[in-house]
């Protein structure tokens, strides 16, 4: 059924609605949340979820937060437009209405690329497209450079993206929380599963993350049939510059006020040096001003 077909706009209650299947996007009770339950017990909800009916009911395709915030405000039913979707339509309709949110994780787009390609590619598209000049062919997915005009993203990132389903979730969640950055994550993306979760093993033990040129060799031993757990730890026992260099704040800006003469793991006394002497500078002042 066309996706252009007639829609309506009712209130629905909650437990009519089912989540969508594989839903991409985490749905997070953080700060954000917060500031949306409260926005819509002052204001209401601006715009209505969009759902598709269903055998039991009916299936979220755009809406899950909104959803969410509903069942944390405690109000019963949510205004939505209900329209007729087939499978294909939704899941394409349900992946672009998040792609323009604030923040999504690498491993939300990874997902969410993946399911609308496969998406459009039974809808008929062509599927004889070069992918990536990384890989020939996206095997048993349509050519990543449909995406391109769509997400913003280029057609090598989109594909990138993708190879991201093929992690672990371990390495997964760090892909997520900053501490691989993509171009490894791919390369790790080629190991199999055994041999990721030595790497996460290997990861743990020395403390660190493996670098682009470290995974880049992994992979080759891989292809060249010789990569064992001996290989993996000899590999992540390396000590490279930035681990040497590597001060104990996160924050950068921390690291920008002490001097370069003082080595990184002498920034905490450092710091706590100057702390313990502006405290005394103000303890002066007061004492000073009375």
């Amino acid at each position: 059924m066309s996706n252009k077909s007639k829609e309506t706009v009712t209130e629905i209650p909650l437990s009519k609605i089912r989540d969508f299947p594989d839903h991409p996007y985490q749905v997070r009770d953080d700060e954000s949340m917060l500031e949306l339950v409260d926005s819509i017990k002052e204001r209401g909800l601006i715009q209505p979820v969009l759902v598709r009916p269903v055998e039991d009911g009916y299936e979220m395709v755009s809406g899950h937060r909104r959803k969410r915030a509903f069942e944390l405000a405690g109000i019963e039913k949510i205004p939505a437009r209900v329209k007729e979707f087939s499978r294909d339509e939704a899941i394409l309709a349900m992946v672009d209405s998040n792609l323009q949110r604030e923040q999504i994780l690498p491993s939300e787009k990874a997902k969410a690329y993946k399911m609308r390609l496969e998406a459009m590619k039974r809808q008929g598209k062509r599927t004889d497209l070069t992918c990536s000049p990384m890989d020939n062919k996206l095997k048993g997915i349509k050519s990543a450079s449909l995406l391109k005009e769509e997400t913003g993203d280029s057609q090598a990132q989109v594909y990138r993206y993708i190879r991201l389903n093929s992690l672990v979730p371990e390495i997964l969640n760090l892909v997520d929380d900053g501490q691989i950055a993509m171009r490894p994550a791919v390369e790790i993306s080629y190991l199999p599963e055994k041999s990721q979760k030595q790497l996460f093993d290997a990861m743990g033990a020395n403390d660190c993350t493996p670098s682009h040129d470290q995974t880049i060799r992994m992979r080759k031993a891989f292809n060249e049939g010789r990569l064992t757990r001996e290989v993996v730890d000899t590999i992540m026992c390396e000590e490279k510059p930035n681990q040497r260099e590597k001060s104990p704040f996160r924050d950068s800006r921390i690291g920008q006020l002490i001097p370069k003469s003082i080595p990184p793991d002498k920034h905490c006394d450092y710091v706590l040096r100057a702390l313990d002497f502006y405290n005394k500078y103000r303890q002066k002042k007061r004492e000073q001003a009375r």
